[in-house]
Parts: C-alpha cells; structure tokens; sequence
C-alpha cells in the first residue's frame, strides 16, 4: 500500500473483481491501491473494536449460540463491515456499498497484520481472534456460497453426488455427527483427502474410504480453518521478518505501534462531575465502585502514605477522571504523604508540580486522559514495591485468590475469575470481579476502562458518579499521545 494525503483513484474493475469477488476471503493478496493516512487508521481502530468484541462474546457466550451471532451481526452492522451474503449489490445505497464494506474487510486486516505481528503474543493473540471472526462469516454462508467460496480459493472439495450419497447413506449416518436417515438427503457432503482433515479423522466424526473423507456440510469449516489458521500464521511470519522496511515510515511507525495496545473506547478525561465527589467520599467509594487495581493502589497508598511513580500516575489520573478537582488532588496526596516521610515543603517542592501538570496547569497544559485497562496491562508492568499494574495480569494466582477472598468474592466465584486469568483474558476477569462484587448475572457492556468501572457501578448504585456524562473522543495522532504519555512520566519520576 501507499499512502497519500487524499483518496486517488480506485483500482481497476478486473482487479476489484478478483479481490471482492466473494464477502468473504483468505487475504492471500495485499491490497494494492492508494490510501489516505486518515483512512488508514479509521481501518484499523474500527477492525480492533470488532476483534475485540469477538473475543469478549467468544468468552461471554457460545461461539455458534443464537446470542453469539445477534450481538456480532449488530456489530457488523454498526462498524460497516460486510456480513450477509445476500448484501451483493455494488451500487451506492444509505451508506457504504458493499463494494466499500469489503475494501475496508480487505485493508483493515492488512493494516492489524502490520500492527500484530511484532512479537509472539500479539501473533497468538490476533490469529485467534481473526480465525473466531471467519468461523462467524463462514457458518453464515449458503451451501452454494460455500461452493463458490471454495473455487474461488483453489479448494478442491467437491460435493458428491446423489447417487453416491444413497449408496454411501449407512455409512454417512452412522459415522456423521447429526446427521439421521432423514435429514442426509438434505445435507451436502464434501469428498476430501483425508490428510487435509486429520482433526476430524482423529476425533472420529467422518466416514473414511479409500483414502478419502466424507465431510457433512457444518464439519467443513473444521478443514478450511486450518487451512486459514496456516496460511496466516505463515503470513505473520514474513511480515514480521519485512516489518524493518515498513517502521522506517516516519508516518507509519507511530500509529502501528500505537495500535497493538491502543483503547478504542471513551474518553474519561473530561467530566462534567468535577468537583461532585468529595474527599471523604474516597474511602466508601474505593470499597464499593472501585477496579481492583485502583482499590489495590488505593489501599498500599493508605497503609504506606507513599506510592511510587508508576502508582501515583496510574491512581492519580484515575481520581482526576472520577471528578477530584485540581485543589482537591493536591490536597488528598499532601495530607496521605505528610503522614509518611514527607513533610508539606517535601512535597510541594517534589510532587505538587506533577499533580500541577497532570491537570493541564504546567507545561503543555495537555488534558492528560485516564490509563486504559489495554496501557495497565501491557505497559510498564510493576516491579518490587510497586502497587500499579493490573492484578489479574501482574499477580500471582494464589495471591490473587487470597485478595478475591479478602474481599467476600465466593469462591465458585473465585475459580470463574482464575479460570479467566488462566485464559489470559485479564479485562473479562475484571468484568466477572464487578458482577460478582454487584451481584448480577450480566454486566451488560464489554469492560475496557477502569473509569468505565467506576461509571457502571455508580450508575448501579446510584451514587455521584451516576448520570455523568463522558466526552467521546479518540485521539488521532497516536504519536502525539505516546509523547504526552512520556512527557508526563518524567515529571512522576521519584527525586
């Protein structure tokens, strides 16, 4: 891809044919038009808000459940990707085309295999999530789609004929899952070599003869899967090996590295509620509607009157998006760090400037916005002595449990949120640790922010964080963000 400062001309109609021919692809060919930078990363932020939604209801729900499908076709819908193949009219309608819809499928994977192939977790993690989101596409297919879908990607599995599916019927009965005399005459079966369904043959789920398989229709997706899993997998590798090339972009190197940890959710840096929630609300507050990473900072910060950097930046900028005002901060850290080892000239002269800029009253007089549950987890994890970070990622399993315990959590709830934790699925052990602790069934939004926590619970409670409303805003310049992340940590760091 290039990049320009405005859209050029599409592409030819023969290419556009041979790349959206079909609503569904394996991305064997890059995309090879002009793009905007803008563009760029409005393709990207809005395939990782699908990807993740796709892992928060694959954990949520059952990946082929009624509920699964309705809340992905929703979110389909919403971000303007393609999702019904019946949707195959190229003309200009009330939005994008589907001509559009499948150009952004197309791009937006290229751009996250750009951002995700940099180490070995991103790679797990986005090979997951885009094989989650083809197995939802290709279970949506018509057996004719399916067929075409095939063709189009020099799969040769073909359907057997009527005939030979009577004369085969016992066998396909009895050794196909759901499958009954009755409905096979309904069903297509596909003739494959049996070394390409290795899984299925191992599990015992098909008919094998003469060196072939007889694979039912909804068994097929197990085969072109793997076939998918493969081919991605083999992509991310020669990409991550050109990736070189791609970083000595000065315009790119930013907003890919920006985007494998980036937050495409709210902005909680400005609240209308500053100045609602008083300093002695802190204490209740921190019990009842607090993440417990801020509720873990919280309490070090009251028993030892002292947080290091990372701590204070983390538990500070939270209370800033919670409503705290400038005056208010100032006076909650002096009055808990003159209980320790620092006395009040100590202080204003060491940390009172950093609240100061942390409010956009020194320096750049930047809004600097709230961490994400993404920037906990994966950046500066905390060392010895440090209280910041994310519990369910930074913590050990057993002290993990011996603070769930602490805090009442049941313990079948207990072992729901190890289980998530086990999973590496830190922000769904989160969400499970606010229903438990809220005792409800179903939070009912995917959690990505602890101020989003906070906001949710007090909306549940009905305290002075309900009915507060937060700016949406994203930042667009990735690299401009990452310099105030810096820029704000050098005024953190401890004298």
């Amino acid at each position: 891809m290039q990049f320009y400062s405005r859209r050029k001309k599409l592409i030819g109609n023969s290419q556009t044919e041979q790349l959206y021919g079909h609503c569904l692809q394996f991305y064997g060919q890059p995309p090879i038009e002009n793009i905007s930078l803008s563009e760029f990363e409005t393709f990207a932020v809005d395939r990782l808000k699908l990807l993740k939604t796709v892992e928060n209801l694959g954990v949520s729900y059952v990946k082929t459940s009624e509920l699964y499908t309705k809340k992905l076709d929703a979110e389909f819908s919403n971000l303007n990707f393609p999702y019904k193949i019946e949707a195959d009219d190229w003309k200009p309608q009330t939005g994008p085309s589907e001509y559009e819809k499948r150009r952004k499928d197309h791009i937006s994977h290229f751009i996250l295999r750009l951002a995700y192939c940099q180490t070995e977790d991103l790679r797990r993690w986005f090979i997951q999530q885009e094989i989650d989101l083809f197995r939802y596409r290709f279970n949506d297919l018509p057996s004719k789609n399916i067929g075409q879908f095939l063709q189009y990607n020099n799969l040769h599995y073909h359907t057997i004929s009527i005939d030979e599916k009577k004369k085969l019927m016992d066998k396909l009965v009895t050794s196909s899952f759901a499958v009954s005399g009755s409905t096979v005459d309904g069903k297509d079966f596909y003739k494959v070599p049996f070394q390409d369904a290795l899984d299925l043959v191992r599990t015992r789920k098909v008919y094998l003869n003469g060196g072939y398989v007889y694979i039912p229709h909804q068994d097929i997706v197990t085969i072109v899967l793997n076939d998918f899993r493969t081919r991605l997998s083999k992509a991310l590798a020669l990409t991550a090996r050109s990736l070189p090339a791609v970083q000595s972009d000065e315009r790119l190197q930013p907003l890919l590295n920006h985007l494998s940890h980036a937050y495409v959710g709210q902005d909680y840096s400005i609240q209308k509620s500053i100045g609602k929630i008083s300093l002695e609300q802190i204490d209740p507050l921190s019990a009842k509607s607090y993440p417990l990473c801020m509720r873990q900072l919280h309490r070090g910060l009251r028993d030892s009157h002292h947080l290091r950097h990372g701590g204070r930046m983390q538990y500070g900028l939270f209370l800033k998006g919670i409503g705290l005002t400038l005056d208010q901060a100032l006076q909650f850290w002096r009055s808990e760090f003159v209980k320790g080892k620092v006395d009040a000239d100590k202080f204003d002269k060491a940390y009172a400037y950093s609240i100061r800029h942390m409010f956009g009253k020194e320096g750049k007089r930047t809004d600097y916005t709230p961490y994400s549950c993404m920037k906990v987890i994966l950046s500066n994890p905390p060392s010895q002595g440090d209280q910041h970070g994310c519990p369910f990622r930074h913590s050990d399993p057993e002290l993990l449990k011996q603070k769930l315990q602490s805090y009442k959590v049941s313990p079948s709830g207990i072992s729901q949120i190890l289980e998530l934790v086990k999973g590496m699925h830190y922000q769904l052990a989160c969400q499970k640790y606010f229903e438990l602790t809220h005792s409800i069934e179903d939070s009912g939004f995917s959690l990505n922010h602890p101020n989003q926590y906070f906001m949710e619970s007090q909306k549940l409670l009905g305290g002075p964080g309900a009915g507060v409303k937060v700016e949406v805003k994203r930042e667009d310049n990735p690299e401009v963000a990452a310099e105030i992340t810096e820029d704000l940590d050098s005024f953190f760091q401890d004298a």
